[in-house]
């Protein structure tokens, strides 16, 4: 039989919780950007309640949770759900998400996230998939670019390419189901003004025009250092009427060249749900999809738990 033992201290589960992610994020990061990472999550979690799971005495693994307000929203979040390999496939899991869930929902949250290591895993399987963060290591000299080539862009360009982003970004996260229109449009404005203060000036950023053939055929916006040797790809967007010229391939290679020339080693990106274009264009590129967000409404309906 599963049940639950909330722990006054977390210190263990902590070291094991931080031993897990530094296996996982090593396999796309350097050494310095794991433990940036590892630094970020370290400031998250102190709200975090944390449970052993057990059955018969024997603990078999953790479940962490905790609630906050985001954007406007009263939102649980599941930090942690692991049971050993030896203790895996006896319904422990299953257990584990029911109880989170109650426990999330009893504390007033009608949201509940999730951040998935393993996508193929059935266990967040009905959870909506909000988004995915992947990376590629850069290890030599990017491919060709099929006859595009990148510039800055200029201060003339800059008001309708932010104009055009800010509406983008706003439209992938109601596409994704995170926000409502109003809640994403005032999240938008919220990021965009932290993020580039400076507009073009800002440190650290690269604002591109892509081009092909004489014509402009996409942007692209890239945050340098955004981890140690990472570069973080905001933006690589190929317009509209541009679309299936094997553009989209060439506009991530002059990101990865963009992050070349800074003095970076790797790219990353965050692809929201509900582009599976982007996504198998990222796959068939070789990015490997280091996070995945899931989320749930809560209250769960009759019958919908595991």
């Amino acid at each position: 039989m599963t049940y639950f033992n909330s722990l006054d201290g977390s210190a263990e589960w902590q070291k094991n919780f931080e031993r897990r992610l530094r296996t996982l994020y090593s396999a796309g990061l350097s050494a310095l950007a794991v433990e940036r990472r590892l630094q970020e999550i370290r400031e998250e979690i102190n709200d975090w309640t944390v449970a052993e799971i057990r059955d018969t005495g024997v603990r078999v693994g953790y479940v962490a949770v905790g609630v906050a307000e985001r954007n406007g929203t009263l939102a649980g979040r599941i930090g942690d759900l692991w049971v050993e390999a030896d203790h895996a496939g006896r319904g422990h899991e299953q257990a584990a998400r029911a109880w989170a869930e109650t426990w999330c929902e009893e504390r007033g949250a009608r949201r509940l996230d999730v951040q998935v290591t393993d996508p193929e895993s059935e266990l967040f399987a009905d959870y909506a998939v909000r988004g995915q963060t992947r990376t590629r290591l850069i290890a030599g000299p990017p491919g060709s670019l099929g006859g595009v080539s990148a510039r800055p862009m200029t201060e003339a360009e800059y008001p309708g390419w932010l104009a055009s982003e800010k509406a983008a970004y706003v439209g992938d996260i109601v596409r994704a189901g995170a926000l409502s229109p109003e809640d994403a449009a005032r999240k938008s404005d919220r990021d965009f003004d932290e993020l580039i203060p400076e507009g073009l000036a800002t440190p650290d950023n690269s604002f591109l025009v892509l081009e092909a053939a004489g014509e402009r055929v996409g942007t692209g916006w890239l945050k340098h250092d955004y981890l140690p040797g990472v570069s973080y790809g905001y933006s690589l967007h190929v317009h509209e009427e541009h679309r299936g010229k094997g553009y989209g391939r060439a506009a991530m290679v002059t990101g990865e060249q963009a992050a070349l020339d800074a003095g970076d080693s790797a790219l990353m990106f965050t692809v929201w749900g509900g582009n599976e274009v982007a996504m198998s264009l990222y796959t068939s590129a070789g990015y490997r999809v280091l996070e995945e967000h899931r989320s749930i409404e809560l209250p769960r309906t009759a019958g919908s738990a595991p």
